[in-house]
């Protein structure tokens, strides 16, 4: 395919469906990092500290599958292209994964549950969300090489990514409450893959597809590409960045149930932080292609982890003055869009930096980086929240808990996230690979592509 055709715009109304995808892994996320083990220890009452060594356990294995899903894109060969025909099969296994891990037998012993959570997390998390999350990430690298409508297309997916977090996170308080958790798996399964399923049937991919015979073009074996993958630096800066990013929501939104119902005493209060926490980044995400395309999305990035750092402090001293955890709630959710919103572009580009150095184009390889990346930091998150609640003493049927539990939970909440902030700053200052664009977009410009 010719270098007009692989470098064309992308109508806005796929940018949406682009979008849609992102939103649909997000109804997973949200779950797993919001509600996910207070369900566990609060509903199935499963010990936190098991629930947390769970957590951590799957992500050994997340190294492997989602390594091994970014080789099987990357093999692909069907005329739909790489990504997409990975998309359509994740879609209606995201809906069974969601309904089966929210269905814990009540009646078994708590080794059988912690047995059935353990093979239905690995289920929904290391399989599914690993097919989901390479060939969605690998799809943006291959809709186009037009660096600047990757930003654009990338803020749209942000922006949708984060408007139905916003949602989810706000009804699943009270579809749990009015419906129970087995209905609300059902609603949020069904929601999760209609989402997925939409950039699998209409983004059509582009880049390394070859015109005369309507598929993609061959590609090397997986023992010449994961060599190249693993000497593209940017390709281990993106899977830190992403795990940091993720830990980093995963433990703030873990520990906000647990700070709503013990430090502050009102449940109910966790949807207006919830939505608080949701909104000011999505309008922010407007402002990326603009920012990102006169100065660099290193800069955003950067500019969001320093007000994340300001929103973690402020949250840090709030206690139960809700008026500082409103601020720094805001503070924070501004500061996070530009890291989600960034790293899905920083993806492509870091794809078009390995072709150019390389000769071998791995969208899919590329892709495993935000997947292995995404679910280090929502396990380790999550697992971090059971922890510390288990060595403080949490007691799930405690009416009360003691002090050592309320203050855990408020340096969870506030401090802990600045401490990781600061570390998200430092591993964004080294994500340069858009000084290279220029010459890469030259050079791949000057012959074919080197898909082979």
């Amino acid at each position: 395919m010719n270098q007009t055709v692989e470098s064309a715009k992308i109508p806005f109304w796929k940018k949406i469906c682009y979008g849609c995808g992102a939103g649909g892994g997000n109804v997973m996320s949200t779950l797993l990092a919001s509600f996910l083990l207070s369900y566990y220890t609060d509903t199935a009452l499963i010990g936190a500290a098991a629930i947390g060594t769970m957590f951590v356990v799957c992500r050994l294995l997340d190294g492997v599958t989602d390594l091994t899903m970014g080789g099987i894109v990357d093999k692909t060969n069907t005329k739909w292209g790489k990504a997409r025909p990975w998309l359509i099969i994740a879609a209606p296994l995201m809906c069974i994964g969601i309904i089966l891990i929210l269905s814990v037998p009540q009646s078994w012993s708590e080794a059988l549950k912690l047995v059935y959570a353990y093979a239905t997390y690995i289920f929904l998390n290391c399989i599914v969300y690993t097919i989901f999350g390479v060939a969605h990430t690998a799809l943006l690298a291959r809709m186009t090489r037009d660096f600047k409508d990757r930003n654009t297309t990338s803020t749209v997916s942000s922006i949708i990514n984060n408007a139905v977090g916003l949602v989810v996170g706000t009804m699943i308080t009270a579809l749990q409450l009015n419906f129970g958790w087995t209905m609300t798996g059902i609603i949020l399964g069904l929601l999760s893959g209609v989402l997925i399923l939409i950039p699998g049937l209409v983004c059509e991919e582009t880049v390394g597809m070859d015109v005369t015979e309507g598929k993609p073009k061959d590609t090397l074996p997986m023992k010449e590409q994961l060599p190249a993958v693993f000497k593209n630096k940017y390709f281990w800066i993106a899977l830190i960045l992403g795990a940091l990013t993720l830990f980093v929501n995963a433990n703030a939104i873990a520990f906000l149930v647990y700070y709503c119902n013990i430090v502050l005493g009102d449940p109910m209060y966790m949807t207006t932080l919830m939505s608080v926490g949701q909104l000011p980044g999505i309008i922010v995400l407007f402002f990326m292609p603009y920012f990102s395309n006169k100065f660099s999305k290193r800069a955003f990035m950067a500019c969001g982890a320093l007000v994340m750092i300001l929103g973690f402090c402020i949250i840090g001293i709030a206690d139960t003055n809700t008026n500082l955890l409103l601020a720094g709630t805001i503070l924070r959710s501004i500061g996070i869009g530009p890291m989600f919103a960034g790293l899905y572009a920083f993806c492509a580009d870091a794809a078009d930096y390995g072709e150019w150095k390389t000769g071998i184009r791995s969208e899919g390889l590329m892709g495993s980086s935000q997947s292995i990346g995404s679910k280090i930091g929502i396990g380790f998150g999550s697992a971090c929240t059971a922890w510390v609640l288990a060595a403080v003493g949490y007691d799930a049927t405690a009416a009360v808990q003691s002090d050592a539990v309320v203050s855990a939970v408020r340096f969870g909440y506030g401090w802990l996230g600045a401490i990781v902030s600061v570390v998200l700053l430092l591993g964004v200052l080294l994500m340069d690979v858009e000084k290279y664009l220029p010459q890469i977009r030259a050079s791949l410009g000057e012959k074919p592509p080197m898909d082979r």
